[in-house]
């Protein structure tokens, strides 16, 4: 085969044959075909995009370009959960939790922080001593022991994808559907679980700028899915302002405990316990939402949702004491109020700005090297459709550098927009594929 006829056949809107994406996935990770070459394969599936056989096919390419999870060993239906990420996510942190109290058997691989969206694995890392990095074979053990274990994707999980996605990332070639889904998807299969619920978020502070492209995205997950014979549910919500109040790694672990000890912001609540319940449907625990959602209300009520978070951060060596008194986690050396120019109602937070911002202060990184701070971020204090009064405080900002409070000071004032009138409050669950 030949890389410059399968581009030729691509760029001309013909169909790729499994073997020829197989030779392309293969031999990139060899380092047979060189950058430049499949920089111009994957601009031609930008352009041309890639049908739901093409797409199937370079999912499992990737998903096997490196080891694949055998979790046959662990009794149960397992299910994995994944989010497309946005601003202030932090839904992994309270669900697992939730889930796993509820009976779910939970192997979740979690990443870092790029860009303006936050990272699960930097956020748990905010607890003292916490280990992402187990081996494989420690991972099964902690899911034998307590139903649930959190920790990053080591190197040989799909090693064509990070490739990919890394020249995806300096070309132009992110928002591609099918290279997003088989992206993702490749990494879920690798995991090892039977069933998927996956989160894709669509709006301002999200990768997915348009609900029409969240669909595609969604659909197109949920054949792959099916077609490696894994129930998949995806669950399309909205991130056109920040999830919760809180921006930023330890600030954002803290409220997830807030909601395990059944306080916590109501969006935050309402998105957990609605992907919450799909994860109980699509293990056989429960057959109708409601009785998920019911079911996992109890766990927060009864302590037990908190239990297993103290019980999973002890098995992976956190120090529970942070999980017992949250005061205890990483704290900024200052924080200080920003108000608001005139009163009125909030018709809008930018949920990237917002992003961008804590980012600016050091909660996140423009390159996958860089230094994060952990206890530096954003806490809002108002949200939209909120009535607000001249000087009333907008949000609050943690910070250890002043030279980086100032940079961001006016765009976080600017993030809010303030209206005469109160806006409608648009739904933050927004469509189903199943």
């Amino acid at each position: 085969m030949d890389i410059i006829e399968i581009i030729e056949k691509k760029k001309n809107g013909l169909i790729l044959s499994e073997d020829e994406i197989n030779f392309v996935v293969r031999e990139y990770l060899n380092e047979n075909i060189p950058d430049y070459q499949m920089s111009a394969f994957l601009m031609t599936i930008w352009f041309k995009g890639m049908n739901y056989d093409e797409t199937n096919h370079l999912t499992i390419a990737m998903a096997r370009s490196g080891r694949i999870i055998d979790l046959s060993s662990i009794p149960g239906i397992k299910v994995d959960k994944h989010s497309s990420g946005g601003v202030g996510d932090k839904t992994t942190i309270a669900l697992i939790p939730m889930v796993s109290a509820a009976g779910v058997t939970v192997p979740k691989l979690s990443g870092r922080a790029l860009g303006h969206t936050g990272g699960t694995i930097d956020k748990l890392e905010s607890i003292n001593n916490f280990i992402t990095d187990l081996s494989i074979e420690k991972f099964i053990e902690n899911i034998k022991r307590t139903k649930a274990s959190i920790i990053s994707a080591s190197a040989d999980i799909s090693p064509a994808d990070k490739k990919i996605y890394a020249l995806r990332d300096v070309t132009g070639t992110t928002d591609s559907i099918p290279l997003m889904a088989s992206s993702i998807m490749s990494k879920k299969i690798a995991g090892g679980a039977d069933a998927f619920v996956l989160n894709v978020t669509v709006g301002e502070g999200a990768f997915l700028k348009k609900l029409s492209d969240a669909i595609s995205l969604a659909k197109i997950m949920v054949n792959v899915g099916k077609s490696n014979h894994k129930k998949t549910y995806v669950i399309i919500s909205s991130m056109e302002q920040p999830l919760g109040y809180a921006v930023g790694n330890s600030l954002e672990v803290q409220e997830a405990i807030e909601l395990l000890n059944n306080r916590g912001p109501s969006d935050l609540k309402e998105l957990c316990f609605f992907l919450g319940s799909y994860m109980l449907i699509a293990a056989g625990i429960v057959k109708k939402q409601i009785d998920g959602i019911t079911l996992l209300q109890e766990t927060i009520k009864s302590g037990k949702a908190l239990n297993k978070f103290i019980e999973i951060v002890k098995n992976q060596n956190g120090q529970i004491s942070q999980i017992k008194k949250p005061s205890l986690l990483p704290r900024a050396k200052y924080h200080e109020d920003i108000y608001s120019f005139r009163k009125g109602f909030i018709s809008k937070v930018q949920a990237k700005t917002i992003g961008q911002a804590a980012m600016l202060l050091g909660a996140g990184r423009k390159k996958k090297d860089e230094h994060i701070d952990l206890s530096v971020g954003i806490i809002l204090k108002k949200k939209t459709g909120d009535p607000v009064k001249a000087n009333e405080t907008l949000a609050t900002v943690y910070f250890n550098s002043v030279e980086k409070y100032s940079l961001i000071k006016e765009s976080v004032q600017k993030s809010f927009h303030i209206t005469d009138q109160k806006p409608e409050v648009k739904p933050l669950i927004l469509k189903v594929i199943s």
